[in-house]
């Protein structure tokens, strides 16, 4: 909204000042400082609230060491980071980008599941929340818009060389002329195809219509019917990996603004040509705009852990949950960077793992020995160090210093082939 304002009084009437919002990286560092602000000032009043109305968690009693002095304490805080990520977004990204729209869609979806979710939960008293089957549902349903917003749009693009564009048979949209760092003139393109990123491969790039060997020559027709799929449970996985995670103070919270701030560097090399170029990935015209919307989503995540980090003054609930999970998944698919996610989402990843680890083991040793055995303490796996007698505070900073880690390592990977 801002930008859009701002451009206008730059080229009606050369506004001094105005052209700092052409610059992705002014519009970025304001979207973090305003959604931080906003969760912040936000957060207290909505905590105030949630008390006023009783909506508190209710704790099941599982033995875990302080678990008892939780209940009681607000749900559906995910409100907070929700309202900090869409409320500077509007405001400072370009509102006819279709990155943006696609995550606005995103965020405001996943958020309407997750609080019908939480509602049904504290209001109803269903300790169940929403049936498995509309979560699901809902869930699909995203994992179709953004399948296909991936595969019809003309704005989602990827620029090639136009031979290999030829060679790959893809659908042109676009061509333009474009100098090289060298000075030489060349003929790029702008191309609809399903190609992503893929670590630890050679060239680093992987078309999908590569995996559909039964069309032979019109494998590009039917990609979507192995695309949609994958991207649906994409979405549907790390949306539920991230509300499985939110099992301790700050955990998920501090998590999501790691893997935020990784996909807000990977959005800024994907949009810039001598970086696409050097780390040998794929270069997406306008995928700039992300960079905005992984700082408001940073700056609402690190806002929230004001009050969320331990002790926590107020949960996200499924509303927050599930909303995070949305948002990366997507980000990571539009950035076709989703074959990362494995690494990048790895605490995700371990403590879904650890959960259907459990479950199996202990059915596997009471079908063979007629009696379960539990592989853990407890799952999801920071139970498990709970368990073990490990601080709420220090599970949650290591699980932090994990999840660096595997940013890092996740950016290393561009250049591992």
């Amino acid at each position: 909204m801002l930008y859009h304002l701002f451009e206008y009084l730059e080229q009606e009437y050369d506004l001094i000042g105005a052209s700092l919002f052409r610059f992705i990286s002014f519009r970025a560092g304001s979207a973090i400082i305003l959604s931080l602000i906003i969760s912040i000032l936000l957060g207290g009043r909505l905590i105030r609230f949630l008390r006023k109305m009783q909506v508190g968690e209710t704790i099941r009693d599982l033995g875990l060491q302080g678990q008892l002095e939780k209940s009681g304490t607000p749900t559906m805080g995910g409100v907070i980071i929700i309202l900090a990520t869409i409320v500077p977004c509007l405001l400072l990204a370009r509102l006819d980008n279709v990155y943006i729209i696609l995550m606005l869609v995103v965020t405001v979806w996943m958020a309407i599941i997750g609080f019908i979710d939480d509602y049904i939960k504290v209001f109803k008293k269903n300790k169940r929340g929403l049936k498995g089957r509309f979560k699901v549902a809902g869930q699909v349903g995203l994992g179709l818009i953004v399948g296909l917003t991936m595969l019809l749009s003309d704005e989602v693009l990827v620029r090639l060389d136009v031979a290999e564009a030829e060679a790959g048979q893809y659908e042109i949209v676009d061509r333009r002329q474009v100098v090289s760092t060298s000075g030489q003139t060349k003929e790029i393109a702008y191309v609809k195809t399903t190609l992503t990123n893929i670590p630890f491969v050679k060239g680093n790039n992987l078309d999908y219509t590569k995996l559909v060997p039964f069309a032979k020559d019109n494998a590009a027709k039917w990609v979507w019917m192995l695309f949609i799929p994958l991207i649906i449970l994409i979405v549907t996985a790390v949306s539920n990996a991230a509300n499985l995670t939110d099992g301790l103070d700050g955990l998920a919270t501090g998590v999501s603004a790691i893997i935020g701030g990784t996909l807000g560097v990977l959005a800024y090399v994907s949009n810039h040509a001598l970086f696409a170029d050097y780390l040998s990935i794929l270069y997406l015209p306008n995928s700039g705009e992300l960079v905005v919307f992984a700082a408001c989503f940073i700056g609402g995540c690190t806002g929230f852990l004001w009050y969320n980090a331990y002790p926590a003054k107020v949960f996200m609930g499924d509303t927050g949950s599930l909303t995070i999970g949305g948002i990366i998944a997507t980000m990571a698919i539009v950035l076709r960077k989703e074959l990362l996610i494995p690494i990048l989402c790895g605490i995700f990843v371990v403590e879904n793992l650890s959960v259907i680890l459990q479950v199996f083991y202990f059915k596997y040793t009471r079908r063979k020995n007629g009696e379960g055995v539990r592989l853990f303490k407890m799952a999801p796996l920071h139970h498990h160090y709970q368990k073990l007698g490990m601080h709420e505070a220090k599970i949650v900073t290591r699980f932090w210093i994990v999840g660096v880690l595997l940013a890092v390592f996740t950016i290393i990977t561009l250049k591992i082939r």
